[in-house]
């Protein structure tokens, strides 16, 4: 009898798995990873767009705010629901970026009702470091630190739990990347002081529980932020982006080496509680639209770049226009960063039980909540976190063969899954 039930449970255990392959292998990109595209490229490239899970855009707080009221923001939201809606009809997630400083665009993202406060004066550049007209926020005025405050508390209100918005990334100065280039900068003016930076962090820690923010490597500059140099601002869970990616001399081992030495600044671990992304460089014309090539950047190939830095998420809106990007090179890039989840065993226990062992083969962690799921039951046990080479093992209650295996998220959009590799 003992020998009957071995083979019994050996024959479940081959079914589930075979069950668990058939259900985990989709063909859609993997979610919350790889590279991205802008929506406009999306639409533009359906090839590609299969292979991609991630669309960014900037949002501008004056996009979405109509004014004030009887002490509240008034929000009309439509703008943004219509991008998310779009991105989403293409199995797509959001990277979306809060911008008050854009050059080039000649006004502030800053909303109406605050720049008509008394007081409130922006100032103007006419062409700060060849980028175009720009206009930068007034940071002495009280109104604009009091929105930004409440619109982070506001807007992840809203969409801190919505599938549709995978990461956020915020900052400060041109495109929200911690630096003025060619306009001086002075904090408390054109630029927000240390002391509301900080502020504003803690801020966005307290109010985003489900969605991974990230803050540009460029704050690592001391005269810019405190946010590498204070030890409790270091300690939320901010992650990374770094949007001149691959340029050549963005290592060390390459010349000036400013972007690496960023990196460092906020610790060789940070990689292992928050996200790293951002956006390959444009430096020269050629980078975006070469860094997919077998030979790579200036002697580094994407892939030794993303395991390097443990990328999650880099955005390459301009390789379509390059000889490289093909479904599969994207598909390539894909599975160079970020997690890759493997079924590392599968075993029925002497009562019944199914033991599920699952690893994870990639570069990074998943940083959003994902759970392990057996037919109906949900495992308690997450994948959020599970570091490279690492294995999770959780037990399930007695499954017929054909119940599938699957990893589910409620930041997952219908119809989409994490798949495992088998």
């Amino acid at each position: 009898m003992r020998g009957a039930r071995w083979i019994d449970r050996a024959r479940l255990a081959a079914a589930l798995l075979l069950a668990a392959a058939a259900v985990a292998r989709g063909d859609g990109a993997a979610p919350f990873k790889g590279l991205v595209l802008w929506p406009g490229e999306a639409k533009a490239h359906p090839e590609l767009s299969r292979e991609i899970s991630l669309e960014f855009s900037y949002l501008f707080p004056s996009d979405v705010v109509r004014g004030f009221e009887d002490g509240a923001i008034r929000y009309d939201w439509t703008p943004l629901e219509r991008l998310l809606d779009g991105m989403a009809s293409r199995g797509h997630q959001a990277i979306l970026r809060f911008c008050l400083a854009y050059p080039g665009k000649g006004a502030t993202g800053v909303p109406g009702f605050v720049r008509r406060s008394p007081g409130y004066k922006e100032t103007f550049a006419a062409n700060p470091d060849g980028d175009g007209p720009t206009r930068y926020p007034d940071w002495s005025h009280p109104d604009l630190r009091a929105f930004m405050l409440r619109f982070a508390a506001d807007f992840a209100a809203r969409y801190d739990p919505d599938p549709r918005v995978a990461f956020v990334e915020v900052g400060f100065g041109h495109w929200a990347e911690y630096h003025t280039c060619g306009t001086p900068l002075r904090p408390g003016r054109n630029f927000p002081s240390p002391e509301f930076q900080k502020a504003f962090f803690r801020k966005m820690a307290d109010s985003f529980r489900k969605t991974p923010w990230l803050v540009s490597i460029d704050a690592a500059d001391s005269g810019n932020s405190p946010l590498a140099a204070d030890a409790d601002i270091l300690a939320l869970p901010f992650g990374l982006f770094d949007d001149s990616f691959m340029h050549r001399e963005h290592d060390i081992a390459q010349g000036d080496g400013y972007n690496e030495r960023c990196w460092r600044a906020f610790g060789p671990d940070r990689w292992q509680r928050a996200p790293s992304g951002g956006e390959i460089s444009y430096y020269a014309s050629r980078d975006q639209k070469d860094f997919l090539s077998p030979r790579g950047l200036y002697g580094v190939t994407f892939a030794a770049a993303a395991a390097k830095y443990h990328v999650t998420f880099m955005t390459a809106n301009d390789a379509p226009g390059g000889r490289h990007a093909t479904p599969a090179t994207f598909r390539d890039a894909a599975t160079a960063c970020g997690y890759r989840f493997r079924l590392a065993g599968r075993e029925v226990l002497e009562d019944g039980r199914v033991r599920i062992r699952i690893r994870n083969d990639g570069t990074a962690p998943l940083y959003h909540e994902a759970h392990p799921t057996l037919g109906h039951a949900v495992s308690p046990e997450s994948l959020k976190g599970l570091l490279p080479g690492a294995t999770l093992a959780c037990d399930f209650p007695p499954s017929p063969p054909s119940a599938p295996l699957r990893i589910t998220s409620p930041k997952l959009l219908p119809d989409t899954e994490i798949s495992l590799d088998p």
